[in-house]
């Protein structure tokens, strides 16, 4: 009957094993899209203030090219009445004025060449933020097709390994049980490990000679003094019901 306790604890701690990588992975999956949605959200902000930046650039544009323009007409004008003033005075005071806007007009010029530099770059790093976007659009798209199918099947897996549970608990005592729930709720998995050579493999802690030989006797379950786990004699328990990493290899 021991045996058979022992046996069931740890298919009962395997299937504690599957559930919480299951439940891990049901609460991962959410949170996938999440991140996704979120990296969205940042680049559509950046995308925002890309769009406010060349629009800042296009009116600079426009403005420099009306001042350009405006100014140009002036200097026409100037020339076209250069030579009608009537005194040296005034015609260096005119040609004072048209190298001044002609001056200017260079330096807007030059502005402007560096507001259609700025642009084309802002342009580029749009191109590179949509692009971005549409990937994402994209990969959102399939993990929220596939996100209820996915919880759907978790959850169905989620219900059977609990059947599978509560099965398994049916054999060991409650009040073994009940320390098994009580360790499990306090101490990280695993909660009932075996002992080989008197070394619990919980802890990695030798147990005591006098211990370990009531362990082998097999009549009662025990807990390591050192970690408080469950702990079973490794020759007790059937081979088909040891963690995989302690079976042995066939020949």
């Amino acid at each position: 009957m021991y045996e058979k306790q022992i046996e069931q604890l740890v298919v009962l701690q395997k299937v504690d094993d599957e559930i919480i990588l299951l439940e891990a992975e049901i609460d991962q999956a959410p949170k996938d899209v999440a991140a996704l949605e979120s990296r969205k959200e940042s680049l559509e902000k950046r995308k925002l203030q890309l769009t406010e930046k060349l629009d800042l650039l296009s009116e600079q544009k426009k403005k420099l090219e009306h001042e350009i323009e405006e100014d140009s007409v002036k200097v026409k004008k100037s020339k076209s009445k250069l030579m009608l003033v009537g005194t040296t005075k005034e015609y260096h005071a005119m040609m004072r004025e048209m190298d001044s806007l002609e001056k200017l007009n260079r330096l807007r010029e030059e502005e402007k060449i560096t507001v259609l530099e700025e642009t084309e770059r802002h342009n580029e790093l749009m191109a590179d933020v949509d692009g971005k976007i549409k990937a994402l659009d994209t990969e959102l798209e399939e993990k929220r097709a596939g996100l209820k199918e996915k919880l759907d099947d978790a959850n169905g897996q989620l219900d059977k390994l609990n059947k599978r549970r509560n099965k398994a608990g049916e054999v060991v005592p409650k009040p073994i049980l009940g320390r098994y729930e009580f360790i499990r709720s306090r101490l990280a998995h695993p909660v009932i490990v075996p002992v080989e050579d008197a070394v619990c493999s919980g802890c990695n802690i030798m147990i005591p000679p006098q211990e370990y030989n009531v362990l082998q006797e097999g009549k009662q379950i025990l807990s390591c003094p050192n970690c408080q786990r469950l702990i079973y004699w490794i020759e007790h328990i059937p081979e088909a019901a040891k963690p995989k990493a302690l079976q042995k290899e066939e020949a």
